[in-house]
């Protein structure tokens, strides 16, 4: 890859991995962190990198740089563990896009990745799975527990009302 192309990426692709990387984390910070690592990550490996597959290495190496911060933070979590219910409010409003970024975050890691990168993103099985190191069968199950999931959390009248 030379660096055009590397700089023809950074405009192409840089706006979507952060919206998939902010989309996870709700971080804007380490979300811009992390891209930057992804792209710094690119730009070492640019000459085995070719530009045909550099939209594929820059997700596959963003998720997997955001899968390393999730568990450190998920070690830090452990330690200050708060009870869940101490964070529900009875405001009596509720949005729907609210009710559906809450339910997106209770999902556990792999399948919110895999759901955001299929309905946000638009990635192929196929494609998905090349980002998150598993086969596509693999993709698929973890797309249709995360839906089943969002479906029955959004039925619930508690969550919606």
């Amino acid at each position: 890859m030379t660096a055009a192309e590397y700089n023809q990426c950074v405009d192409k692709f840089a706006d979507g991995v952060y919206r998939f990387i902010l989309k996870n984390i709700k971080n804007e910070e380490h979300a811009r962190d992390i891209v930057q690592d992804a792209f710094a990550k690119m730009w070492e490996k640019a000459r085995d990198v070719s530009f045909t597959k550099s939209k594929s290495y820059l997700f596959t190496t963003a998720y997997h740089t955001m899968i390393d911060f999730i568990r450190k933070e998920k070690f830090k979590e452990d330690i200050e563990r708060v009870p869940e219910a101490a964070s529900v409010t009875d405001s009596g409003y509720s949005d729907l896009k609210e009710v559906l970024d809450e339910a997106v975050e209770k999902l556990p890691e792999i399948q919110r990745s895999v759901l955001l990168l299929r309905d946000y993103e638009g990635y192929s099985y196929q494609e998905i799975g090349e980002i998150a190191g598993l086969n596509e069968s693999q993709v698929k199950v973890y797309i249709y527990r995360a839906r089943v999931f969002l479906k029955n959390y959004l039925v619930k009248i508690d969550n919606v009302i």
